[in-house]
């Protein structure tokens, strides 16, 4: 009987096993040996131009979502960036001292890591995943959506290779080869830690199998235009950020809130880049191909998500003209009353038009709390009072100013936001994180703890500034 035969307790059980064996021996690495594995992974696989085309051709071929090009990107620039924050990172023994604490901290790994791979970036994930793991002592079990699982398997074997070539374990890295739904929940259930990235349903059920587990939020980022904004630059960085990967990415752009004193301008910008507004009979029949069963549920219909628009006309009897890059409709109803205040994960973008800040952030926070919460916001602004408004009414764990939001939100050259493949969006967004999930998140930590002379504060010196009230 082949594994895949098996009863998914076993079959996962076995893999399980494989993989506690060659995390016991990555344990005994040395920072050295770490570092060297966390390199080789990056040069051998990402810094080399023709695998990295074949391995985005491969997952556009079977997952047809999105585009090579900028799988290619997705490819070179994040997982470079995973290792450039990650290179000179010290993860082995005592990593840091804090004497005047009298505090030492070594790391330590997490063991066997569960992680879930959606099949927008089955070519990215488990490379950025990769060089965390080897950073951290880890060893990763791999279970793809089953719309990608030939491309989590090629990218997993990609990089046993470098491991073997490199004298390391290969079963630090395993693919379920043929993932179910079964095997999945097996997995959670006896993995070390959970690292879920992909559709809710999937995360809240990694929050329930009594594993721990890093887990992201659902995506509905909501761009703010306002009346200080260069509405030219504005145009061309939402529609380069959607456009991207044909948004297969949480990121991407679903909504824009223009300020009312701009918004005829902003609109005649958004058409000199290619984006093209439908009118009200339009957007009918757009919203029935997205959603064919609303009101009854919310479903995105799959066959647009990360789709050309020309297929997306098609789909929905549009007559868009030929060069059109983005779909665009105007809304003024928020949260569960229109889906289109929601996420799309396609060339659709919502247009709002606010008369001021404080209408802003009632939208926002509005279609949030339908769909989005804690994930992210951007704003294009000379005015930094409104960005802190933004930024402080909101309830969202990341704001992007002036750029472009689906390359920023993961860690860009142009910005200092850590580089990753996941993204924690606070209880916001049902998650235990609110940041980028990175190293640190695949580590257990051992606190040293040394005697220091009493720092002890009298009661004056601890209350000082408080008058209690009579």
């Amino acid at each position: 009987m082949s594994q895949n035969q098996l009863d998914p307790t076993v079959y996962i059980s076995e893999l399980i096993d494989k993989a506690r064996k060659a995390q016991k021996i990555a344990e005994g690495f040395s920072q050295q040996k770490v570092d060297e594995l966390a390199t080789a992974i990056t040069w051998e696989i990402v810094a080399n131009e023709d695998l990295v085309k074949e391995l985005a051709e491969f997952s556009f071929n079977e997952c047809k979502l999105g585009d090579v090009v900028s799988k290619i990107a997705k490819v070179s620039v994040k997982c470079r960036g995973v290792f450039y924050d990650v290179k000179n990172v010290k993860t082995v023994g005592i990593v840091e001292e804090i004497p005047e604490r009298g505090l030492s901290r070594i790391s330590k790994p997490v063991g066997v890591i569960g992680s879930l791979v959606p099949s927008t970036q089955s070519e990215m994930h488990p490379i950025i995943q990769a060089i965390f793991a080897v950073k951290a002592r880890d060893a990763v079990i791999f279970s793809p959506h089953p719309r990608g699982k030939l491309t989590v398997l090629k990218t997993v074997d990609l990089i046993r290779a470098v491991l073997k070539k490199y004298d390391a374990p290969e079963d630090l890295f395993i693919s379920i080869e043929n993932p179910s739904l079964p095997k999945t929940n097996e997995l959670m259930k006896q993995c070390d830690l959970i690292m879920a990235t992909g559709g809710q349903p999937m995360v809240r059920a990694a929050y329930s199998s009594g594993t721990p587990a890093f887990g992201v939020g659902a995506g509905n980022a909501i761009i703010v235009v306002d009346k200080t904004a260069n509405l030219a630059e504005a145009a061309s960085k939402i529609l380069n950020s959607k456009t991207f990967d044909l948004a297969a990415g949480c990121s991407c752009d679903n909504s824009v809130v223009i300020d009312d004193s701009v918004y005829a301008d902003m609109m005649t910008e958004f058409k000199k880049v290619g984006a093209h507004l439908l009118n009200p009979e339009e957007k009918e029949k757009l919203k029935k191909a997205i959603w064919p069963n609303w009101p009854n549920d919310h479903v995105i219909n799959r066959d647009i998500v990360a789709s050309p628009v020309s297929n997306i006309a098609e789909i929905a009897g549009l007559d868009a003209p030929e060069k059109t890059r983005l779909l665009l409709v105007e809304e003024k109803e928020t949260g569960e009353r229109s889906p289109f205040s929601g996420e799309k994960m396609s060339l659709v973008t919502t247009i709002y038009n606010s008369k001021n800040m404080d209408e802003t952030i009632r939208i926002i926070n509005e279609n949030h709390e339908y769909s989005g919460a804690g994930h992210s916001c951007g704003i294009f602004s000379n005015t930094l009072k409104n960005i802190e408004i933004l930024a402080l009414e909101t309830y969202t764990s990341r704001i992007v100013v002036n750029q472009p939001q689906a390359a920023t939100n993961t860690g860009s050259w142009t910005s200092g936001m850590p580089f990753t493949s996941s993204l924690g969006c606070g209880t916001w967004g049902g998650n235990i994180a609110s940041e980028n999930i990175g190293l640190k998140h695949y580590m257990n930590n051992t606190w040293i703890t040394r005697e220091i002379p009493n720092h002890e504060p009298t009661d004056e010196e601890l209350f000082s500034g408080f008058t209690p009230r009579g």
